[in-house]
């Protein structure tokens, strides 16, 4: 199948706070005016599948012949069926049929609506029309709250083989005593800090503070440290050509780059920061539904051929 530029699909990513819609062309992935809200103020199923269609409405406006919808989640969830198994957060979309309810709300057939890790879609977006583009084994993470994690080879998510934690996470693996999301988040930031003046400040605060205060700056440099030496551990057996950075912290690389990237000198990955920031998962949920239409495509050829 050739994609021409006509070609174009809902994508939505879903974040800890606010969720963003936009439509996505097949050609170059390219976005249309990005729609966002914060998530309701009533917690029901119901209002935030309201917002979400609220949401691509106001993205489809003037667009024709949209294909479907692709929708960038946080995990657990599984998305082969479109079925949150989230406890701790979004604890009112437990074992909602999203998908069923978005395809009734659009008028849509159940298979047009499509869900994929938001860790997965950073990569992939990065992969289509960013950092990523050309680069034969690539790893995404994303920098928060958490540490997420997406492994690629080819162009294709990956969640097993040589290299690969189980899952693709590499949030939980050993580190220094503990597990890496202790350290390399923004609690490691945060508790760098407090250890250094006894007081507690958010990790934007500390950031914007690095340039005149040295436990700030010290802070970010610990940070830095960590992850690179986080990384080479849980990534030497996969690889990588490079590593693309997302998420809140990779907005301040100059804080911490340079120090993550002397841990991976010697094994020459290089880190990258994202070039489509927060634009990465919506694009990136663009190029999940496009390759998997190909893919479609191509089993279907190959059973007519058979």
């Amino acid at each position: 199948m050739t994609a021409s530029l006509d070609m174009s699909v809902l994508v939505f990513d879903v974040g800890g706070s606010h969720v963003a819609a936009a439509v996505c062309f097949a050609k170059g992935y390219r976005l249309g005016p990005v729609i966002s809200a914060p998530h309701p103020k009533q917690e029901t199923s119901g209002a935030f599948v309201s917002t979400l269609h609220g949401l691509g409405v106001r993205a489809l406006a003037g667009f024709e012949d949209v294909l479907g919808a692709e929708l960038a989640f946080p995990g657990p969830f599984d998305f082969e069926v479109g079925v949150s198994r989230m406890r701790h957060k979004l604890p009112y979309l437990y074992g909602v049929d999203l998908r069923g309810e978005l395809a009734a709300r659009f008028g849509w057939e159940p298979e047009q609506v499509r869900f994929l890790h938001d860790s997965a879609a950073f990569l992939l977006g990065e992969i289509g029309a960013g950092a990523a583009r050309g680069m034969a084994r690539v790893v995404g993470i994303t920098l928060g709250t958490g540490i997420g994690s997406a492994f690629a080879v080819d162009g294709q998510i990956v969640t097993e083989g040589r290299g690969v934690p189980p899952g693709g996470e590499v949030w939980d693996l050993p580190y220094e005593g503990g597990i890496i999301e202790d350290s390399v988040s923004t609690r490691g930031i945060r508790g760098s800090y407090e250890r250094r003046t006894g007081f507690e400040r958010e990790v934007g605060e500390i950031a914007a503070a690095a340039a005149s205060d040295v436990a700030a700056a010290d802070a970010f440099e610990e940070f830095g440290k960590h992850l690179g030496t986080a990384l080479r551990g849980a990534l030497a057996a996969f690889a990588p050509e490079a590593i693309v950075l997302g998420g809140g912290i990779s907005r301040s690389p100059h804080l911490f780059l340079p120090a993550a990237q002397r841990e991976l000198d010697d094994v020459h990955v290089e880190l990258r920061v994202s070039a489509l920031l927060d634009d990465a998962p919506l694009a990136g949920a663009g190029v999940a539904w496009f390759n998997g239409s190909k893919a479609k495509l191509l089993q279907a050829a190959h059973a007519s051929a058979d």
